[in-house]
């Protein structure tokens, strides 16, 4: 659940109903789709969660991806513990983990309009062998921290049941003493940080967790936690700390890092700032960390590959502009163009519009191709690369289409023999790429808000030219014709296959054409979407703004300049420009303001 769908969509229903409902409606709706076949993948082509290699860390024999987790307040009963496995979380926080379930739980009180949620002393609890039965089911693929509650005693035989499961373990206790491999961190809250004997905790503990204090306000417990750490710092104090909540926004967590925080658990900010905070923390602190990255030699391949896409693009233009039929398909129907226009020169204007509109769509793939391996690949993004692979399989793919209605032309063929070997080099050339996006962006300003707008906007049009090039494909290689259509040649199929039985072919092959076309460029702009919204990446709005104009311009353009106006059949391009628009306005300040102050 990306930060466009959880703000616009589903927060202002949660925020209209109990906070357990919404939480547990959130929480198993999000571990279904983790759970299902491909889940975990689809959860990740929308939210596009990785680390650099730059914010790995290493504390106490444990690896952790980055130094951003999850705190056990916000899934207590572990009922999404799978999805959040792989929503881009260092390390993730489990419990209070205690003997028994708790029977009579406190339930946390939200207030949406401070954003700030009360969690309850009376923790909520699913027992030990709950714990258990989830974890051997779970099993996650980042360290686990397993916050006990209990007595002594009880503390001891949790430690034993969970130690296969679990890389450290967090407890209130100070009398506590136990043998286990792992470590053992003390918790203790922010305002009581002065009060502890550190040399005794340096001695029986493996670090400390600052935790947040009952019922203190977020800006007061942001500088009680700073301040505690920064007096830990002070002190001389040795052992890895572990912040707890305090974090509403990417500028709260490099704050917590910079005085000398080792790991940070994200509570109730990730509730109010949306899932999207954690990828936002990393790429805020990979901009921190991360020099200017060096050139990916690779990326001119996939350059020149976009570059031939549009140099075609213009050509279909000027061919559509002018002939319209070569003298290939004039041989395989049999007939000059001129019959074609004494018989019914709508037809040709017809086929004018599919090439027109299929011209238009490759100059605007070209250019995409171009700007995502210039500014992308270059740059070594794995993102970037991912998505001109994606899109450029399935192009290669399309030619198949071309031959669902019996014709196939040589000059498709032709390109598509001088475009593969272009794009094989540039694929192996940068099959090393795995750099992750750095991102401008620190606060949870408005210009970020209005930028979540705009994402969804270009989401929604990424997803609608996918659509409508599968669409558009399968009509292509069916039934070929629209009711619309129809009525613009104002005749029916029959009759133009009385006239010539090949000419349907013919048009089935550009529709198919177009189709393959439509679908790869959507795919450009969805994942573009979807993975490139960074604060500071101007040349994302300027790939969106000048790759889409070409096919805006053309698709339209050519059917008022033959005529074919019918509102009902534009009334897709019109809903898809309007998205287009949208998008761009909301957007602009985001990805062309600097850094944050």
């Amino acid at each position: 659940m990306p930060d466009w769908s959880y703000h616009i969509l589903f927060k202002p229903i949660l925020s209209r109903i109990s906070p357990y409902q919404s939480r547990e409606f959130i929480h198993r709706g999000m571990n279904l789709v983790a759970s299902i076949p491909g889940g975990h993948r689809l959860i990740h082509f929308l939210g596009r969660e990785e680390s650099s290699e730059l914010v790995k860390k290493e504390i106490q024999g444990v690896s952790y991806a980055n130094p951003i987790g999850l705190s056990g307040k916000v899934d207590p009963l572990l009922t999404g513990s799978r999805a959040f496995s792989i929503l881009g979380f260092g390390l993730i926080e489990i419990g209070p983990v205690t003997k028994e379930p708790t029977t009579d739980p406190t339930l946390p009180i939200v207030d949406w309009q401070k954003q700030q949620i009360d969690f309850p002393v009376n923790y909520e609890s699913i027992g030990i062998e709950k714990t258990v039965q989830k974890l051997e089911k779970w099993k996650p693929t980042q360290p686990v921290l397993a916050r006990l509650d209990g007595t002594v005693e009880e503390v001891h035989s949790l430690i034993t049941r969970l130690e296969p499961y679990v890389a450290a373990f967090v407890t209130s206790s100070t009398e506590l003493r136990c043998s286990t491999n792992r470590p053992v961190y003390l918790s203790i809250p922010a305002d009581k940080i002065r009060n502890l004997d550190l040399n005794r905790v340096q001695t029986c503990f493996s670090g400390i967790v600052v935790d947040e204090p009952p019922n203190l306000p977020n800006e007061k417990y942001r500088s009680e936690l700073l301040d505690s750490i920064d007096y830990l710092s002070q002190q001389g104090f040795s052992l890895p700390i572990i912040a707890v909540g305090g974090i509403h926004e990417p500028a709260d967590a490099l704050a917590l890092f910079e005085a000398g925080a080792d790991l940070v658990l994200l509570s109730e900010g990730y509730v109010f700032s949306g899932p999207g905070l954690t990828k936002r923390i990393n790429e805020a602190l990979t901009h921190k960390l991360q020099p200017k990255p060096s050139v990916q030699p690779g990326w001119i391949w996939y350059w020149l590959f976009g570059l031939s896409i549009l140099i075609g693009g213009i050509i279909a233009v000027l061919f559509s502009l002018t002939t319209i039929i070569l003298p290939y398909d004039e041989l395989f129907l049999g007939i000059q163009r001129e019959e074609i226009l004494l018989f019914n020169d709508r037809i040709l204007y017809f086929m004018a519009h599919d090439r027109m509109t299929l011209a238009g769509t490759m100059i605007s793939g070209g250019i995409v191709y171009m700007a995502l391996a210039r500014f992308g690949v270059r740059n070594q993004i794995l993102w970037a690369k991912q998505a001109i692979d994606l899109a450029a399989i399935l192009g290669f793919l399309g030619i198949f289409l071309f031959i669902g209605y019996g014709y196939f032309d040589w000059l498709h063929l032709i390109f598509w023999l001088i475009l593969l070997p272009i794009y094989l080099i540039g694929f192996m050339k940068t099959r090393s790429l795995k750099g992750t996006p750095t991102s401008l962006n620190t606060r949870n300003h408005r210009v970020w808000k209005h930028s979540i707008i705009g994402q969804l906007a270009f989401v929604i049009l990424g997803f609608s030219f996918v659509l409508g090039g599968i669409v558009i494909s399968i009509i292509g290689i069916t039934k070929v014709f629209v009711a619309t259509d129809i009525l613009y040649l104002c005749m029916p199929p029959e009759v133009l296959d009385l006239f010539n039985d090949k000419l349907i072919s013919v048009i089935a092959h550009d529709r198919a054409g177009f189709g393959s076309a439509l679908l790869s460029v959507g795919l450009l702009v969805l994942t573009i979407s979807l993975w490139g919204f960074q604060q500071g990446n101007k040349w994302v709005w300027w790939t969106l703004l000048i790759g889409g104009l070409p096919a805006f311009f053309a698709g339209i353009w050519i059917h008022f300049a033959i005529g074919y106006t019918t509102f009902v059949h534009l009334l897709p391009a019109y809903f898809a420009i309007c998205l287009f628009f949208i998008g761009l306005i909301m957007t602009y300040r985001f990805f062309h303001i600097g850094k944050d102050m």
